[in-house]
Parts: C-alpha cells; sequence; structure tokens
C-alpha cells in the first residue's frame, strides 16, 4: 500500500507543483489583489520602497536561514549516518574475524571529505552551484511571500529599518520558535508585534478598509477559498462566532444600537486576522478540538483586552500571547501535522475527481 501510494505521489508531483495547485498559491493572489485594490480604493499611501524593503527582508531571511537549517541538517545525517556504518561495520568484524577498520559512508557532499567521513576516491565533489538548489525549499519562499504580503496590508511604518525589523524578525520566527518540527508563532503576526515593540514609528490602521460592505463579501468569498482548501473553517467560524457574540451580548448591556455593533464588525483588518493569519496551518493546534478551544480563547482574550485595555491592536496582541498554548493542546490532542504537499495532492485528487486506479 506505502509503495503505491509512493507511486502515486510521483506520479502526481509534477501536476500539484503546477500554479494554483497549492492553497499557498490562492493566497497569495487574493492578498495581492487585496493590497492593489487597497492602493486603488482607499487611496492608501503606501511608498515602494517600503514595500520592496519588506519583500527583500523576508525573502532574503528566508533564504539564508533555509539554508544553514539545511545545513545543520545535512550534518547531523553525516554523522548519524557515519555513525552507524561504524557500528555495522564492527559487528562485521567480530563476526567475521578479519580486522578491518570500518570506512562509514558519507551522504552529504556539504562537508570535507575529511570532517566526518571519508567519501569515496572516485566520487566527484559538486560546485556550490549544484549544492544551492538541494538546499534552499523553493516551496518555502510561498510563506516569504505570504509574509511579505500580509505586513504590506496590515503595518504601517515611515522608515525601512522598521519594515526590516519585522520581515527579518517574521521569518526568524520560524526558525528559532519550534517544538517537534513545527513553528507555533504566525510570522507575520510576530513580525508585527515586534516591530510594535522594538521601533517608534509601526502602527496599525484597523480602520482603513472602511465599513462598506463589498468588501465584507470579498473578504469572506476569498477567505472561505482558502480554508476550505486547507481545511480550516472550524478556526475562522468558531473565533468570529465567539467574538460577535460577546459583542452582541456587551451591545445589549450597554443599551447602543445595533449601528455600533455594525460599525464594529465591519472591520477589513478584523476579516483578514480571522480568514488569512489564524488560519496558518503550520502555526496553530493540529486537532481539531484544540483548533476550536484555542480559538475561543482567542476571541475572549482579544475582547478582554479591547475593551479593557482599549487596545486597537487587540487580536494581534492575544495571538501573538496564545501562541505557545499550541505545544500543550497538541500535546493533549494528537493529530497529525500538517502538510502543504499532502494538502496539495488531496485537493488535486478532489477537484479533479482522479482515482488512483485510472493513474497508469
Amino acid at each position: 500500500m506505502k509503495k503505491k501510494t509512493g507511486i502515486l505521489e510521483q506520479k502526481l508531483g509534477d501536476r500539484i507543483t503546477m500554479p494554483l495547485k497549492d492553497a499557498r498559491d490562492y493566497q497569495i493572489l487574493f492578498l495581492a489583489s487585496f493590497l492593489f485594490l487597497g492602493i486603488l480604493t482607499r487611496d492608501w499611501t503606501l511608498r515602494l520602497d517600503l514595500i520592496c524593503v519588506l519583500f527583500v527582508s523576508c525573502l532574503l531571511t528566508q533564504t539564508v536561514l533555509s539554508f544553514l537549517a539545511n545545513f545543520i541538517e545535512e550534518g547531523r545525517s553525516c554523522k548519524a549516518e557515519g555513525r552507524r556504518r561504524k557500528k555495522s561495520g564492527r559487528s562485521e568484524e567480530r563476526r567475521s574475524g578479519i580486522a578491518e577498520t570500518a570506512q562509514p559512508f558519507c551522504p552529504s557532499l556539504l562537508f570535507p571529505p575529511s570532517t566526518f567521513c571519508p567519501l569515496p576516491s572516485a566520487f566527484k565533489m559538486p560546485s556550490a552551484l549544484q549544492l544551492l538548489p538541494s538546499l534552499i525549499s523553493i516551496p518555502s519562499w510561498r510563506s516569504a511571500v505570504i509574509t511579505s504580503l500580509g505586513l504590506c496590508l496590515l503595518l504601517r511604518g515611515n522608515h525601512a529599518a522598521t519594515m526590516a525589523v519585522a520581515g527579518c524578525l517574521a521569518i526568524a520566527s520560524k526558525f528559532l520558535f519550534r517544538t517537534q518540527g513545527k513553528h507555533f508563532f504566525n510570522p507575520a503576526n510576530f513580525g508585527i508585534i515586534s516591530a510594535l515593540t522594538l521601533t517608534h514609528d509601526a502602527w496599525i490602521s484597523p480602520g482603513q478598509w472602511g465599513t462598506d460592505w463589498w468588501y465584507l463579501l470579498l473578504f469572506v468569498g476569498a477567505g472561505g477559498i482558502i480554508v476550505k482548501r486547507v481545511g480550516r473553517w472550524d478556526t475562522s467560524v468558531t473565533f468570529l462566532g465567539a467574538y460577535v457574540g460577546l459583542e452582541i451580548l456587551r451591545n445589549l448591556w450597554v443599551g447602543w444600537s445595533w449601528d455600533v455593533l455594525q460599525h464594529q464588525l465591519m472591520n477589513g483588518s478584523l476579516l483578514l486576522f480571522a480568514f488569512f493569519m489564524i488560519t496558518d496551518p503550520r502555526s496553530i493546534p493540529n486537532a481539531t478540538t484544540s483548533r476550536i478551544i484555542w480559538s475561543i480563547g482567542l476571541a475572549i482574550l482579544t475582547f478582554i483586552l479591547q475593551h479593557t485595555f482599549y487596545l486597537t491592536t487587540a487580536v494581534f496582541w492575544s495571538l501573538f500571547i496564545l501562541s505557545p498554548l499550541t505545544i500543550v493542546l497538541d500535546t493533549i490532542w494528537s493529530a497529525s501535522r500538517f502538510s502543504w504537499q499532502q494538502n496539495a495532492m488531496n485537493n488535486y485528487l478532489k477537484f479533479n475527481k482522479i482515482s488512483t486506479t485510472s493513474i497508469s
């Protein structure tokens, strides 16, 4: 069965890597469209140089840290393989009685031949240009582009250094704050909080989208496509349901008209947060039960920070504070970790109605 699945993945591999087969491609398309829409219809005065700084800082940090992470991983693999071969060689010597020094084979080409284990003399060391494609995970650039677009939509600043800090720390958080092969901070949110706390000219403009209904329909429609493809409807619906419920209760308690509630909920930044940020499957809890509990807690903390401490950036601080809770929830309710490749293959099979028996 595993062999058959492997053959299927190999046959579908080229098709899945095509544009718009990965859910992240839709995210990039929609977020870029929102950015151009805001510039054209909301008269955003965004500076092109600051946008470029964000993209360069995110992509450059992703490239460098991916290279280092893969370099370290290859080194560990080389050491482990060397120890295994050495141990296997010694066992063979004891069985055969032949005193011969074991020559462990090193599968990695990232280190000099004398560092960990000798390479066969007939093996030719490839050039650095040949190593780069295997060291840098090109699909991970999608994540860097999504983070850049998210920061362009939500974060504002006056200096290039502010944007560089946000972009670099946003991507770095994926590599620094990890557990069990998974990062638990949302990169864009981490970049926003970092810029707000470490610089003096960063801010968030929650009301930049106005209160037009067609923006609401656009965000919900585009967000619905994303959460359907990644299978995280429960997170968005639970968060919005809990948050709207709390706002309704407060509105009734204070005795305000429904116009006030409508104005509070007609917030483009809130919808971007609900459909494009807290639905990141790589940084939120894996199990459905965990995500529901986590989303309710996120809505409650957002409500408290907004109406008790009067923070206009309450949603971002709430996500930052509750992100480490993902580790605890994943420990209590275990579930398989999300894989973009597996998700792309599942969506391809689902939407194109291809069965395993029809692929020769």
